[in-house]
């Protein structure tokens, strides 16, 4: 059984490891996820790429607020909070671009 003490110790114990990782992890999949909306790749190739990207943002939120849960309130956490948040909207953004894109393309095309 997962403990959630152990979890969010093991968080904090290991965060410059943590965040070494998570950084490029999410800055790398949102980038792929751009360059597919941008060259109009199928949707489901988009999608795929800020599921990833998502995943990873989500796992930044939840190693800040760790941090947050025993009171540490510093630059670091708020950037690497907007850093994950900011991951979340462009990936969301990048999927409604493609839809419509997808959209508007087909409906021109079949005119």
């Amino acid at each position: 059984m997962l403990d959630f003490n152990t979890i969010t110790e093991f968080s904090r114990n290991h965060c410059v490891t943590i965040c070494a990782f998570l950084v490029p992890a999410n800055l790398i999949p949102t980038l792929s996820t751009i360059v597919l909306a941008a060259l109009h790749r199928p949707l489901s190739q988009v999608c795929q790429s800020a599921a990833v990207a998502a995943f990873f943002a989500v796992v930044m939120i939840l190693h800040v607020y760790t941090w947050f849960a025993i009171g540490v309130v510093q630059l670091p956490t708020y950037i690497l909070l907007w850093l994950a948040i900011t991951c979340l909207f462009t990936n969301f953004g990048a999927i409604l671009f493609q839809r419509r894109y997808v959209r508007t393309y087909y409906f021109i095309e079949n005119r």
